[in-house]
């Protein structure tokens, strides 16, 4: 399961690669989405490289972000109770382990945003303007993107 932020605004971003990150619900900085490994997904997330920070998410960090900013309808927190009680899994975590393993789908917890609305990046990010490889903050992160989501919970 990938996780996607966007990290650069909307000034001067070609049309397709709008397009592009449109379709990924990306449509503002700091909006965060998980998706599964496919190869649509994939490409997409290629394409927009240039303009997103990607990486492999594991169990521990999904459930993170799902307490601290998992939202439900009418902007009222997700919480261990409300996915008891709505859906098949016990708990947050093993919402989240269920999801990295491909079991489950965000749509299975009933009026569960899919993107998730990050803080900026606590003491500031490496820059906007270069690659994770070259000491920036955009394209793949691989499973460093924890680090990166942990600075934005």
């Amino acid at each position: 399961m990938y996780a996607v932020v966007r990290m650069r605004g909307q000034v001067h971003v070609r049309g397709e690669i709008e397009d592009t990150l449109g379709m990924l619900r990306l449509h503002k900085v700091n909006h965060c989405v998980f998706l599964a490994d496919n190869p649509n997904n994939k490409g997409m997330i290629l394409k927009a490289k240039d303009y997103i920070a990607y990486g492999t998410v594991d169990a521990d960090t999904l459930a993170q972000v799902l307490d601290k900013r998992g939202r439900l309808e009418g902007n009222v927190r997700l919480t261990d109770e409300y996915v008891k009680e709505n859906s098949e899994f016990d708990s947050i975590k093993a919402f989240a382990e269920a999801l990295v393993n491909g079991d489950a789908k965000i749509s299975d917890v009933p009026g569960l945003k899919p993107v998730f609305r990050l803080h900026p990046p606590r003491k500031g990010h490496a820059g906007i303007k270069r690659t994770a490889q070259q000491g920036g903050v955009l394209g793949n992160h691989g499973e460093d993107i924890k680090t990166l989501l942990n600075k934005m919970r």
